[in-house]
């Protein structure tokens, strides 16, 4: 095919991929979406992807961008049309530059999260992203969708964290942006433009991103509440007491952390049976740049009020490196079970924090009422509005029965979402699962400036055909 061999001349044959040999990027994490390509494309530099993008621009081949495939909404996924080809970043993952001084990292898209993490701590540096996903979720997919993670509260988004970019354009030109400077007043600030636009715009091939110093000390507790109301005071006492050293704040539902243990019994319970049959837990970080001496005096004096207050139950403090991992591990592993259980409706949203108590109160009794058998699996950062609320299947209630009731069940969740003035999406994006729900919760005139965005960036609608908008 002619087609075929125009690319190959580019990347080579090793690396246009058919077939069987294609399948793994066919298929999205959740195994919901499954896609048909024309190939699988696998470029190793910046000049390779804007030849084979420069090229399907010329034949009109829709092209769908695709990092470590992790992505929970279709995004990185074709349709079944066949027409498209898939382009992986997974070779372009050189660490390009590190610099100490300037707190600045530039890194390819297919840098692996947690490497780039590494790279940091080498230098002497944090880059302070954290996901479930982190050993194997790429900086280019993170950008793509403004990945949020554990510590939004302290050091923000994939937004808040990149200083510059480099973009092949929809028309195969490269844009250097990747300037690693603190302040760029000259005109529109195109960086923002591409991240978030999951692919649709652009393909991001390599970022500058911000570095932090790595704190003198981190402190971890598991903490046990008798109610979610417990939890937002909770999180108004420590952001008050800790300030700018509260690096996270998770809210866990206490049937989360007891899925978790049931599905991995390698993980081990760390609170008492009593206290672990609480229907909420908190994990909190803190992370303190003076000694861990300081640090943990500071910690267990504003936990130990909050328990005398009788806003916490039981807590475990983190005695080391490892037992803080371990929590942590707890709490990055409630996806992997929810999984291993079975298929759930997932929300990914975001709302004022004040509202998140009511939200889940009613918003639960309501799906309980009017959707027998179900259950409500709630998780997620609390210290930046954005829950994990998803729907699952009761015991009594097989994944058909609940799947034929999804969209009276997101009908639900999101208009009350809306209502309180809430986001249906924080941090996975639309991709193909909620693309025909943005028109019914964006403003209008929002939804024409992307239109217009769109259109004026990728006029012939080759990149990444089928997704957000």
């Amino acid at each position: 095919m002619e087609v075929l061999d125009a690319l190959r001349a580019i990347v080579g044959d090793a690396h246009v991929l058919m077939g069987a040999e294609a399948e793994p990027a066919l298929l999205d994490w959740r195994g919901r979406y499954r896609g048909r390509a024309l190939a699988l494309l696998r470029p190793e530099t910046n000049a390779e992807v804007a030849a084979l993008v420069s090229h399907c621009a010329r034949q009109g081949i829709g092209i769908v961008p695709q990092g470590g495939n992790t992505g929970l909404n279709g995004g990185a996924t074709p349709d079944a049309s066949g027409a498209a080809v898939v382009l992986s970043l997974a070779r372009l993952k050189r660490i390009r530059s590190v610099d100490a001084a300037n707190d600045s990292i530039v890194v390819e898209a297919g840098c692996v999260l947690q490497d780039v993490q590494r790279a940091a701590q080498a230098a002497g540096r944090l880059f302070p992203l954290s996901l479930g996903s982190e050993g194997s979720c790429t900086i280019g997919g993170n950008l793509a969708t403004n990945a949020g993670g554990t510590q939004v509260l302290r050091y923000g988004s994939m937004r808040e964290l990149c200083l510059g970019l480099e973009v092949v354009t929809a028309q195969g030109e490269i844009w250097h942006g990747l300037r690693t400077l603190r302040k760029d007043n000259t005109g529109y600030d195109l960086r923002d433009i591409y991240i978030g636009s999951e692919g649709t715009l652009g393909i991001i091939t390599a970022a500058a991103l911000k570095l932090f110093p790595l704190p003198a000390a981190r402190m971890t507790a598991l903490l046990a509440l008798d109610s979610i109301e417990a939890a937002v005071d909770l999180l108004a006492r420590a952001r008050a007491d800790f300030g700018a050293a509260l690096t996270g704040f998770e809210l866990i539902a206490g049937d989360c952390l007891r899925a978790v243990t049931q599905t991995f019994p390698q993980l081990q319970a760390p609170l008492a049976s009593a206290t672990a049959a609480l229907p909420w837990h908190v994990l909190i970080e803190l992370s303190d740049s003076e000694s861990e001496q300081h640090a943990r005096a500071r910690f267990e004096a504003v936990l130990g009020a909050a328990s005398v207050e009788g806003l916490i139950k039981d807590a475990v403090i983190a005695t080391s490196i490892a037992h803080s991992q371990a929590l942590w591990h707890l709490r990055e592993s409630i996806p992997l079970a929810e999984k291993a259980a079975g298929i759930s409706i997932k929300h990914d949203i975001a709302l004022p924090i004040s509202a998140i108590a009511g939200f889940v109160r009613d918003t639960g009794a309501a799906l309980q009422t009017s959707f027998l058998g179900v259950r409500v699996v709630v998780f997620g950062h609390l210290g930046d509005g954005n829950l994990h609320y998803n729907v699952a299947r009761g015991a009594d209630m097989d994944e058909a029965a609940l799947l034929a009731r999804e969209a009276d069940i997101n009908a639900l969740v999101y208009e009350r979402v809306h209502a309180l003035g809430g986001s249906i999406s924080a941090e996975h994006g639309i991709g193909q699962l909620k693309r025909e729900l943005l028109p019914r919760y964006q403003d209008p005139v929002a939804l024409s400036l992307m239109r217009q965005i769109k259109a004026a960036l990728d006029p012939q609608g080759i990149m990444n055909p089928g997704k957000l908008l």
